[in-house]
């Protein structure tokens, strides 16, 4: 998708964007701010959205969130607020191919469902290994083609709607794997129905 097409999108899913998409989603964000909260410090969530992973941090995390989408962060400020922890440390609209912070200025960083969503995801992936300190955690939660089974006939049918539903069906997981500054540790498919699969990478020096 093209930036100007994700942008119409989500401005369009905004308001609705927790009660459908977010209820399907969940379980990524819900392993990934479990990882955070074990080790601590500082997380970067490169498309937070709406903010749905900040209802599941510690108090005690510093959270960071980027999105392309105005009204997602909108969203996401509310949350934030009436969520009162004070644990986010700011919300910034960023194109995730370009992200302007240093290297190394995470514990941890997340990409919660946009890999099949952005364009170039290559180019955001180097972006968070970037941004990521040595030692440190990058997490995926996305849907990748093949991985959910029994669903190969839905994302066959829903390949061609991209644009209408804000991402690819048949994005392939290998887009996101054997990047040289990044170990695979864990990856699992989420709950509910498997259709999501979740991966944490250790940010290895090099």
């Amino acid at each position: 998708m093209q930036v100007d097409a994700i942008q119409k999108t989500y401005r369009r899913w905004a308001p609705v964007y927790d009660l459908t998409f977010g209820r399907i989603t969940q379980g990524g964000r819900i392993l990934a701010a479990q990882h955070v909260n074990a080790q601590g410090g500082s997380v970067l969530e490169v498309g937070i959205g709406t903010g749905l992973a900040l209802d599941f941090y510690s108090a005690n995390v510093h959270v960071t969130g980027i999105d392309l989408s105005a009204e997602m962060l909108r969203e996401a400020q509310l949350r934030a607020t009436r969520k009162a922890t004070g644990n986010l440390v700011g919300l910034h609209v960023m194109d995730a191919r370009q992200i302007a912070f240093p290297d190394a200025s995470f514990d941890h960083v997340a990409a919660m469902h946009i890999m099949s969503v952005v364009p170039e995801p290559e180019r955001v992936l180097d972006e968070m290994a970037r941004l990521c300190r040595p030692g440190g955690s990058v997490m995926i939660a996305n849907h990748f083609a093949g991985r959910a089974e029994g669903w190969s006939l839905a994302e066959r049918l829903a390949a061609p709607l991209a644009n209408v539903l804000g991402w690819h069906s048949d994005f392939a997981i290998e887009r996101v794997l054997g990047h040289p500054k990044l170990r695979l540790e864990d990856q699992r498919q989420v709950r509910p129905l498997g259709l999501m699969t979740f991966l944490r990478f250790r940010r290895v020096e090099g």
